[in-house]
């Protein structure tokens, strides 16, 4: 007994479990700034407290309390205190949390207030039954039908994606040899961000991102602005009812953990089955770590998978290698990208 004591004197800390178990007073604190682009106001300014709060219209009651907060979080640099108190925005979120610059991420954070941000209140009811606690819930249609089907929630939906993916698919045209290979087929395409990546710096592939009909305008406009429509082809495709079109290199972009294992599987043979001999399949996912001990976002971001689809789920290289494996791929290989996210090639 004593021993114990002695333990939970050096040792036992509540502190992580109250950060983690109140966090979302954290998380719904820079969502909720994210939404009324206090971050976008400020740019690259220094703007006095009752300045931002008359131009964001926001009640005198919490104000301070609000912006504080997102200084103690590290989101907001202050100069003096209380009602004569000037904010600015840190390095990071003038970067990636301002509308007006292209490096902006906060698409993805967008969608998690609006939409995720009360489905999880649902995740115990997750849990107990495996079923969705998003649209389909209430709608009774899958989710995709359900977003697509409505076009300000799918322009929210392809920009959160947008956000969330842009480092990572130009990591992939940095690290991914594509000198090697003529054509690349993006499956999934949404807004064709990843083909423009990767155009940009191989100019000699010629690239087709595919998606369902309601995306392909979505796609076509943002590659008409890239000045890619002589490299990138825009077309639609429903990716389990009809076969890839062939290509050099074939693309996913989180769209495996979409699914349960029979249709993961039967993407990947699709996949096999258009790749020419020494082709490649290349999947950007949040690759759990094998051993299931470290990539928290990953393990989490398949959480969501639950919230979010019928079958769906986050999965290991060693999962995704005995998949491809199964149908016919010689070899796989791991690549890092940004943060938790990773390309997992299978090689024919």
């Amino acid at each position: 007994m004593n021993t114990v004591k002695t333990t939970l004197n050096k040792v036992a800390n509540p502190a992580h479990i109250l950060e983690v178990g109140m966090g979302f007073w954290a998380s719904k604190t820079l969502l909720t700034a994210i939404k009324l682009e206090v971050f976008t106001l400020l740019g690259d300014n220094l703007l006095h407290g009752e300045e931002i709060r008359t131009r964001l219209q926001l009640h005198e009651r919490g104000f301070y309390d609000f912006m504080d907060t997102l200084v103690t979080l590290q989101f907001l640099q202050r100069e003096r205190i209380g009602y004569s108190s000037f904010y600015e925005n840190t390095e990071e979120t003038a970067l990636f949390l301002d509308k007006n610059k292209p490096s902006y991420i906060g698409g993805i954070l967008e969608m998690a207030n609006d939409r995720l941000y009360k489905f999880w209140g649902d995740l115990e009811e997750a849990l107990r039954t495996g079923k969705p606690q998003n649209e389909v819930k209430y709608t009774g249609k899958p989710v995709f039908e359900a977003i697509y089907t409505q076009p300000e929630v799918l322009q929210q939906f392809m920009n959160g994606m947008a956000g969330v993916q842009k480092g990572n698919f130009a990591a992939l045209a940095e690290k991914f040899p594509f000198e090697q290979y003529r054509s690349l087929a993006d499956i999934g395409g949404a807004n064709a961000l990843l083909s423009i990546s990767v155009a940009t710096q191989h100019p000699h592939l010629q690239i087709t991102s595919l998606d369902l009909p309601p995306v392909e305008p979505i796609a076509l406009k943002n590659v008409e602005k890239a000045g890619l429509t002589h490299q990138i082809t825009v077309s639609s495709l429903d990716m389990m009812s009809q076969d890839f079109p062939k290509a050099e290199v074939i693309t996913m972009g989180n769209i495996l953990h979409d699914w349960g294992v029979a249709d993961k599987k039967k993407l990947i043979q699709k996949a096999y089955d258009a790749l020419p001999e020494n082709g490649a399949l290349v999947v950007i996912e949040n690759i759990i770590d094998d051993e299931r001990r470290h990539n928290a976002f990953g393990l989490m971001m398949s959480l969501n998978m639950l919230i979010e689809t019928e079958g769906g789920f986050d999965y290991t290289l060693a999962e995704f290698n005995q998949w491809a494996i199964g149908a016919g791929f010689r070899s796989t290989a791991k690549i890092h990208l940004t943060g938790p996210a990773s390309a997992v090639v299978a090689y024919k």
